[in-house]
């Protein structure tokens, strides 16, 4: 449910969620079960956001069975020992409240927004679907084509979605980020209920869990409600969270697609880079470097680019720190009329060897830095964004202290911080672990690059 709005909603946190997130006052304690409870007291309406978000994606499946957490989200709402099949939903509805659910690579989450004083139902609910669930046999069958038609029109059916998920899977080789959150199509097809059971039962424990609470209250007021509806549930000896590496490799990769539904040229080239769990000082530096190279009309790429040289119509560099293994590093755009892919490839790429050469100002740090930290404030005025925050960054290995003092960090970083951070993730030279992977997404009528002309 939701994989891709969800998916561009944590891009545009882009730097990712610790952009946002200064000091939101957060209130936290743990149950004896080991439940992590997170409250973001905000009293400007009496309502609340409800996540409950488990540390478990896609990553942590088993090979061969692919898309089975994503799955499990979706039979999370097919009934337990006491609701029926859509219940949950119907009953929040009824109450005039919201809810649903996404699968990312290291977590999957559920989230309720409702009225402060129905708060209680949503956590007798959710804390029932957590360890008694019970979808009947033919809701398993037919949630099953729900995720196979999910599949057919998000991804298999859209050139840019499959060409964006053949890349991920050239870059991370050995990796489970290689491997799509939907699962690939012939293994969704073969797993039956008692294989999702088992999965379940493993991973969904209170202490594999983080509740996030966001909105008209607070830890006072909720620790007793927890106690009441979650406090009760058993903990259990959880499977080891180990996931191969990334091998090294000296090879350079190109990925072309031609498709008939494609009209402009695309070019994109990803990295592999630290996630925030791995290189917090140098994830950093990073964000710095994101908002530097693409963070408003002044930025390098698309003055340089767009406005200077009119090599694009639309350029694009992003960093995701936001995982629990590596993070990535993006930079892509659209050709201007005339200019091929490869003849942008390389002006993007001259302008992050000017990076890693002359290095950054200290006026432009000094600017990014303000600009990330002026973008945290509106953060505070919203109800379910900082459970998104603080539930994306407490499921990749951050403590709610990173995300309450991220302003406070990221105003540490120096013009040679962004420069060496260039210079170790960025060169195509001196890879880190191996090459970028570069992607050239083309019109049917447009013939592919020569591999050769594009690794010259």
């Amino acid at each position: 449910m939701l994989i891709r709005t969800v998916f561009i909603f944590l891009l545009a946190i882009s730097a990712p969620y610790a952009a946002f997130a200064q000091s939101f006052g957060a209130q936290e304690f743990t149950l004896s079960n080991g439940l992590q409870v997170v409250v973001i007291p905000n009293h400007r309406a009496p309502v609340v956001t409800s996540m409950l978000w488990i540390k478990v994606g896609r990553a942590d499946e088993a090979p061969g069975v692919s898309g089975m957490a994503h799955y499990l989200e979706h039979l999370m709402f097919k009934g337990t020992q006491k609701m029926q099949p859509g219940e949950f939903s119907k009953t929040i509805k009824t109450l005039g409240g919201d809810d649903n659910a996404f699968t990312g690579q290291d977590y999957t989450a559920y989230f309720t927004s409702v009225s402060v004083d129905n708060l209680p139902k949503i956590m007798e609910m959710d804390a029932d679907r957590l360890v008694n669930l019970n979808p009947p046999p033919e809701h398993f069958a037919s949630e099953k084509q729900v995720v196979l038609e999910e599949r057919r029109q998000r991804t298999d059916n859209d050139p840019r979605a499959l060409f964006g998920e053949q890349l991920q899977s050239m870059v991370f080789i050995n990796h489970p980020y290689g491997t799509p959150v939907i699962g690939w199509m012939n293994e969704i097809e073969r797993y039956e209920w008692k294989d999702v059971k088992k999965f379940y039962d493993a991973w969904y424990a209170p202490n594999n869990a983080v509740l996030v609470v966001s909105g008209d209250i607070t830890a006072e007021q909720l620790k007793p409600l927890a106690e009441k509806y979650y406090g009760t549930i058993p903990k259990k000896e959880l499977p080891p969270r180990i996931r191969p590496l990334v091998p090294p490799a000296p090879a350079q990769s190109v990925l072309s697609l031609q498709s008939d539904a494609i009209h402009q040229s695309i070019y994109q080239k990803i990295y592999i880079a630290p996630s925030e769990r791995m290189d917090k000082k140098d994830s950093l530096a990073l964000q710095v470097l994101a908002e530097i190279m693409d963070g408003n009309a002044t930025a390098r790429f698309y003055k340089n680019v767009v406005i200077g040289q009119k090599k694009a119509t639309s350029v694009d560099f992003n960093y995701n720190s936001s995982a629990y293994d590596y993070g990535t590093i993006g930079i892509g755009g659209t050709p201007a009329v005339g200019v091929s892919p490869e003849d942008l490839g390389k002006t993007l790429e001259d302008e992050i060897t000017a990076i890693i050469t002359g290095g950054v100002t200290d006026a432009e740090v000094k600017d990014a830095i303000q600009r990330l930290q002026d973008t945290a404030v509106f953060a505070r005025d919203s109800v379910a964004g900082p459970a998104m925050i603080f539930g994306a960054a407490l499921t990749t290995g951050s403590t709610v202290a990173d995300v309450e003092n991220w302003s406070t960090d990221i105003a540490k970083v120096t013009a040679a911080d962004v420069k060496a951070a260039a210079s170790k993730y960025l060169d195509n030279t001196k890879p880190w672990i191996r090459p970028a992977v570069t992607g050239h997404l083309l019109p049917a009528e447009i013939a592919p690059p020569e591999v050769s002309d594009v690794q010259r």
